[in-house]
């Protein structure tokens, strides 16, 4: 199986050869950090409507807890295009964090959007360190569809760790590697070196339910989901909440 998983891999880098020689020679992630915004932003309506029942479910958590300062405390990771803004009860305090600056004017249309929130600030960092927060200071952290592309999802449960408050939440709906020795995981592992450049560091195969049961939060409540577009390469997903 690791022989065929090899030989295919090789035809879709032939395939996607200048695809590969642009990111070798450092031209394309410039290029994908200032696309991917606006790919996201095309997919975020479709992701809506077909999750709209789930995401409500989840993020309808939310309501009843409240921060020292009255108000709900919310830091979403990832934040992208601001697709989940919509579901989050009203008087959220929201940060949002993300590595790519190119989200901001798409975060500005979507707080305008949804006044019932209060936007706090946009930081421009990655999940592994998020120095410019303080430790306990988030009363919930959200991260939907935002491990799969980070360097390191154990480093970023830490962090995620360190700036909820003593009984803080972390809610997640991310996408993880179908079932070992299956056709699809198969193809996950073909597709996943060139799916990672166009997806911006968006990686197909991670367990990402073993780094969630070896982070040590006090509660973890999960269960999985089918993936939302059967054209994709994207495997099935899991959604749950996480207690520190």
């Amino acid at each position: 199986m690791g022989a065929l998983v090899r030989l295919l891999q090789l035809l879709v880098l032939l395939l996607t050869l200048p695809l590969h020689l642009m990111a070798l020679l450092g031209c394309w992630r410039p290029l994908c950090k200032i696309y991917f915004p606006y790919l996201m932003a095309l997919l975020t309506a479709q992701c809506n409507r077909k999750m709209e029942r789930k995401k409500r479910e989840l993020f309808g958590q939310i309501e009843g807890l409240t921060g020292v300062s009255g108000k709900v405390a919310l830091l979403e990771l990832g934040c992208g295009t601001g697709a989940n803004f919509q579901f989050y009860p009203a008087g959220c305090r929201v940060t949002c964090l993300d590595p790519n600056p190119h989200f901001e004017r798409f975060l500005t249309k979507s707080m305008a959007e949804n006044r019932h929130v209060q936007y706090e600030q946009f930081v421009v960092a990655a999940g592994e360190d998020m120095k410019g927060l303080e430790d306990g200071c988030m009363d919930v952290v959200v991260s939907t569809l935002v491990l799969c592309s980070v360097q390191s999802p154990r480093r970023v449960l830490q962090e995620v760790q360190r700036v909820l408050r003593p009984g803080g939440v972390f809610l997640f709906w991310e996408h993880v590697a179908e079932p070992r020795g299956s056709w699809a995981f198969l193809w996950q592992q073909v597709l996943e070196p060139t799916w990672k450049h166009i997806g911006d560091g968006c990686c197909l195969t991670r367990e990402t339910w073993k780094d969630l049961d070896s982070a040590q939060f006090s509660q973890l409540q999960m269960e999985y989901q089918p993936p939302p577009f059967k054209w994709l390469p994207i495997g099935p997903h899991i959604m749950g909440k996480a207690v520190k």
